[in-house]
């Protein structure tokens, strides 16, 4: 676990990427929210590129550790099932900064962090794919993957799209993330 100003400075940096662009914050933009010296920040962080690379690293990590003790606290794939949902629900709604800076920061992440969280990414996905196929026998794996991926898609879209209370958003999501894994569309034939 970050420390306590670590987790400030990740948090502060996050919003102001996601406000500002990752290029339009500077290491005395972060600290100065910090209520510290920009140099203060050069105690916990490298620079600016450590900070981003940690932000992006360390969520993922704690995607992936949830996703795993979401499936093994709920063996009946249904349930499991809900408990992703729930859980992803919860940090799109809570944390839309770093969604914000995922999808539009990626390349500003030196390539090793990249190769980092996009094999996290892949770990997180699979839970939910392993999840997903036990509940739908119909769906090979790389349709398990677009279907999970697709309904990323639709959660991660909440930064963009949330114009209600965090509560009626996450009511709203939850059955939508749900049909959208569970129902199984018509198929064309030869698919």
């Amino acid at each position: 676990m970050p420390t306590p100003r670590r987790a400030q400075i990740l948090d502060t940096a996050a919003e102001l990427f996601a406000a500002r662009g990752f290029h339009g914050v500077s290491v005395h933009d972060i600290g100065a929210a910090c209520g510290i010296s920009g140099p203060a920040i050069y105690k916990h962080f490298a620079g600016k590129d450590a900070i981003l690379a940690e932000s992006l690293t360390s969520i993922s990590e704690r995607h992936v550790a949830e996703a795993r003790a979401r499936t093994a606290e709920h063996r009946d794939p249904a349930v499991a099932l809900d408990a992703l949902i729930a859980w992803h629900i919860d940090f799109a709604v809570d944390h839309p900064a770093l969604i914000v800076i995922q999808e539009r920061e990626w390349s500003n992440l030196h390539l090793e962090d990249r190769e980092i969280v996009r094999g996290l990414q892949l770990d997180y996905i699979d839970v939910w794919v392993t999840v997903l196929r036990r509940l739908r026998l119909d769906l090979s794996a790389a349709e398990a993957r677009a279907a999970v991926q697709a309904t990323f898609g639709l959660l991660n879209s909440t930064p963009h799209s949330a114009r209600i209370s965090a509560d009626s958003m996450r009511a709203l999501l939850a059955p939508m993330a749900r049909s959208a894994l569970l129902v199984p569309g018509d198929r064309v034939p030869g698919d």
